[in-house]
Order: C-alpha cells, then sequence, then structure tokens
C-alpha cells in the first residue's frame, strides 16, 4: 500500500448513525489489516457543513482533500429510495472529475431488506467508478442483523477485503498493468 491511509465515510444524514459507527470500525479495521502508517481517519458528513449551504467551507474543503488523499476509501450510506443518499451526492459533487484515481474504493450500503442488495452495485459501484476509483471488490451489503454486532461484521467483512486489496495494490506498486473496471468497461490501465 502507500503511505496514504484509509479514509472511511459515512453518507448517513443522522449523525452517529449505525452506518456511520461501522464504516469507522471497517476503516480501523482496515488500516490495521493493511499495516498502514497513521490513523485511519473517518468522516461523518452528517457531522459536517451542509454541501449545498452558499460559501465554501474550511471543513469540507478538509473532508475534500482527506477523501482525494486516501489509499483505500470507505463509503457507506444507508439505502434512500433504493440508492444513496442524497447528502452523499451533494458531498461527492464536491470532487472534481477523477478525484479518487488511484484510491481503492470500497462501497458499503446498510440496508433494512434485502430487496435493496443490488443498491450498492447498481448505484454506489458507478458512482466510485465515475471518480476514478478502482473497486476490486464486491460491494459490502450489510442488513439490519448484520449491524447488531457491528465489530464482529466489521473484523468478517475486513477479513473478506485485505487479499484482493492487498494484491491490487501491490499490482499498482510494480507498475504492472492493473485490471480496472471503468463506467466504460473493464481494460488493462497502466
Amino acid at each position: 500500500m502507500s503511505a496514504r491511509g484509509v479514509v472511511s465515510l459515512s453518507g448517513n444524514p443522522r449523525r452517529g448513525s449505525r452506518t456511520s459507527h461501522v464504516a469507522a470500525l471497517l476503516g480501523a479495521d482496515l488500516h490495521d489489516e493493511l499495516g498502514l502508517p497513521g490513523e485511519a481517519v473517518h468522516l461523518d458528513l452528517a457531522e459536517l457543513p451542509n454541501p449545498l449551504a452558499a460559501g465554501a467551507s474550511e471543513a469540507l474543503a478538509e473532508a475534500v482533500e482527506a477523501v482525494r488523499g486516501a489509499a483505500v476509501l470507505v463509503v457507506a450510506t444507508p439505502t434512500y429510495k433504493a440508492s444513496y443518499t442524497g447528502l452523499l451526492k451533494a458531498f461527492v459533487d464536491l470532487l472534481p472529475p477523477a478525484a479518487l484515481d488511484g484510491v481503492l474504493a470500497v462501497p458499503v450500503i446498510t440496508l433494512g431488506s434485502p430487496a435493496h442488495t443490488l443498491a450498492a452495485e447498481v448505484h454506489l459501484r458507478p458512482l466510485l467508478l465515475e471518480l476514478g476509483a478502482t473497486t476490486p471488490t464486491a460491494s459490502v451489503a450489510l442488513l439490519d442483523a448484520d449491524l447488531a454486532d457491528a465489530a464482529a461484521t466489521s473484523r468478517r467483512v475486513v477479513g473478506s477485503l485485505v487479499p484482493y486489496l492487498t494484491a491490487v495494490a501491490a499490482l499498482a506498486a510494480r507498475d504492472s498493468p492493473v485490471l480496472r473496471v471503468t463506467a466504460a468497461g473493464a481494460g488493462l490501465a497502466p
């Protein structure tokens, strides 16, 4: 991995939500398992100024830079109308094109019903790909039952993610061609 760390981002509009809690755990556990320097950073968008409010905000600018500078970005959102939240959309609209180029991203969605399981693959993953992120793993869909013991869920999920993230990071570090799935399809990128 690079010297950059893991940033977790919660798009739940409610402060202190279960989505935010599991995102922070996933970020911290990934950071530890990957052996990255420093500490994991967690951003709860509900605690930041409204991205739609007039005027620039130093806190929002710092959050944007933290997201852009991540080695691994965990993006977690609850399902809202079978997609991600408007708060998450408003925040990512602050990011310039290709802002996540070189970032390994993990889409995470929390849901009350298994009927919305595909929302992460159909809506959240394409959003991250559009911003240039590499998403080498399947999206993580967590039901309410998974959130009851968020710490155990985080350890289980991280255990399944780490082999893929380290393999892709190792290929990128060697300047080997890396399979990148982009909004346009799959291809080899230098």
